[in-house]
């Protein structure tokens, strides 16, 4: 309950969708609504047409799996969608012209000039830039996790290079990735012959530099979203990121190894003071301990981890850290969450 003008009112619940409800991230997104105790009034459950009539618990109760359609959003506040770019430009603005906000993990909207692009850690107040369009973007997972660190570095030392090399999980490519990789390491345990599906090749015991679609410049996809992102939620334009992203043998947590460089020298022990600060944000770097950030110890939680942090021995302005989150909780369903949060709290 909250109190106005001495009067005890009820605290507003919101009517919520929840679009790619039986994917990976949308079902962390209904743990993560119920962990968090977000103020659902009703929640409506959307995926495509092969999950139609699926039922899925939340807080006890059983709601069953709705199709998306355009009809879909006829009295909802707020949606979350996680159902994939091709289908966020089709039916989030449905969605917008039904009334609700919509929070978009996917990459459909993210570098539009009138769609704010969220970390609520490090630019909360962008997001009264909904209005604009009745749309707030999701960051890449990936960027959310590298980002979590450049922002006090930024601030304090202005950060104007880094070199990213990213761990991927293989949940990061959704269920199927998951599945895949525990196929392909019972078939391997077993000395059964190998399938490749769900990625372009054999991802149990190995890695490959290859994370969505080449692009004629060489890089991919994931690895631009890298360099355009990070530029936009930390509000610096000039920023040059070098990234290479890599997919591993991991179930759950990204891992990305950066070399920071800064206008104003950062010493590691500034750098450890600086980043211990940092809300959502933790220091685990000890190595004489064997204590550095791990996916093992990310997987799951809603922090992510920063260690390895050492000075450039080639550059006095530039820092080497490694920083490991869960992707599919701060990469993606937390982070949407967390905005959600923040619009109910400022805007709603």
């Amino acid at each position: 309950m909250t109190v106005i003008e001495g009067r005890r009112t009820a605290k507003k619940e919101y009517a919520v969708a929840v679009a790619g409800a039986t994917g990976a991230v949308g079902d962390t997104m209904l743990r993560l609504l119920e962990e968090r105790n977000f103020p659902v009034r009703s929640l409506k459950l959307l995926a495509s047409e092969r999950s139609e009539g699926k039922v899925l618990s939340f807080k006890g109760e059983e709601t069953k799996v709705e199709r998306l359609t355009a009809g879909s959003f006829h009295g909802t506040e707020i949606a979350l969608f996680s159902a994939g770019a091709t289908r966020s430009k089709e039916f989030a603005p449905m969605a917008v012209e039904a009334g609700a906000v919509v929070i978009d993990n996917s990459s459909a909207f993210r570098m539009e000039p009138d769609v704010p692009l969220v970390v609520p850690e490090i630019n909360p107040d962008t997001v009264a830039g909904y209005k604009a369009r009745g749309i707030i973007a999701n960051p890449n997972c990936t960027t959310i996790v590298m980002v979590m660190p450049l922002k006090p570095l930024h601030d304090y030392g202005q950060v104007t290079r880094v070199v990213a090399s990213s761990y991927q999980a293989v949940s990061g490519a959704g269920k199927k990735g998951i599945e895949e990789l525990r196929r392909q390491t019972s078939a391997w345990v077993r000395g059964e012959p190998i399938e490749v599906k769900a990625f372009p090749h054999q991802i149990a015991f190995n890695l490959f530099p290859h994370i969505d679609a080449f692009q004629p410049n060489g890089y991919t996809t994931e690895e631009l979203k890298l360099i355009f992102e990070t530029r936009k939620i930390l509000g610096d334009g000039s920023i040059r990121v070098s990234p290479t992203t890599v997919r591993v043998p991991v179930f759950t947590a990204h891992s990305v190894s950066m070399n920071v460089e800064t206008k104003r020298k950062i010493s590691v022990v500034k750098a450890r003071e600086l980043l211990s600060k940092m809300p959502g944000l933790q220091v685990i770097d000890d190595p004489d301990q064997g204590l550095y950030p791990m996916p093992i110890l990310a997987a799951g939680k809603d922090d992510c981890f920063v260690g390895r942090l050492r000075e450039d021995l080639s550059n006095d302005h530039a820092l080497n850290l490694w920083v490991v989150g869960d992707q599919l909780r701060k990469g993606a369903a937390l982070n949407a969450i967390q905005i959600a949060e923040l619009l109910v709290a400022r805007h709603l």
